[in-house]
């Protein structure tokens, strides 16, 4: 902790997010469970959104439409097809699948557009709440940490811990 400030300080900047993301998504996955969607997850939603709105799409484009790694969407998916809410096919090459919304998922669509339309006005209010909108500063630290990343920031600190040499471009 850092002295002086009654809290955790930017020592704890990875647990803190974690903390916050867990407050988050548990209340919105109580909020499915309240709408009968148990074992529907919040991460769910916004790759649904990206695959209704162009009917099929790939992992790849899924990834760069909601602002994930590639490996991130392909996990997602892999959970919603077991879930039976996503089917793939195998795209025009090997390396490339391309994921369509089932029956089942189809159904849902109206429900999961109240719930997110409510949710998205939550976080306008949560935002209007705080002293800088949460969004914007994450949206800041998110470009930031793409332009320089914490590795970079960890080894021009403290290079003899990191491999990383300082000759290297950020």
């Amino acid at each position: 902790m850092t002295e002086g400030t009654g809290g955790p300080g930017p020592e704890l900047l990875g647990t803190r997010l974690r903390h916050l993301l867990d407050l988050v998504e548990g209340d919105v996955t109580e909020v499915y469970a309240d709408l009968g969607l148990a074992g529907f997850r919040p991460r769910y939603t916004p790759i649904v959104w990206a695959v209704a709105s162009s009917e099929r799409s790939s992992i790849r484009d899924l990834a760069a439409a909601v602002g994930v790694t590639h490996s991130a969407a392909s996990q997602t998916v892999a959970q919603m097809a077991e879930d039976g809410l996503v089917v793939l096919t195998p795209g025009t090459d090997a390396r490339t699948r391309i994921v369509e919304l089932t029956p089942k998922a189809r159904r849902l669509l109206p429900l999961l557009r109240a719930e997110w339309q409510a949710t998205t006005e939550a976080a306008r209010v949560l935002d209007a709440e705080l002293s800088t909108p949460l969004s914007a500063v994450l949206d800041e630290a998110i470009d930031a940490v793409e332009r320089r990343s914490m590795r970079r920031r960890i080894a021009d600190v403290a290079p003899e811990i990191t491999r990383l040499s300082h000759d290297e471009a950020p």
